[in-house]
């Protein structure tokens, strides 16, 4: 391997928005993640239900115009 060309690879504790912290490498200097294994719903078996500015009401709305018109 050439030298003086690789990044420096830092051990860390990454954070997750739920609160969990875990140790893991990497070449940053902190580490935020959004969703990790305490909180994924593949691991925890729930289903979350997330709806971001309304998008399901907007799609309601457009397809029961589209079924009123048959």
């Amino acid at each position: 391997m050439k030298q003086g060309i690789h990044p420096e690879i830092n051990e860390v504790t990454a954070h997750c928005v739920c609160g969990s912290t875990f140790q893991t490498i990497t070449t940053s200097k902190d580490l935020d993640v959004d969703i990790c294994s305490q909180c994924h719903p593949l691991f925890t078996g729930e289903q979350r239900f997330v709806d971001t500015a309304g998008r399901i009401e907007k799609f309601q709305q457009r397809y029961d115009k589209t079924n009123k018109k048959r």
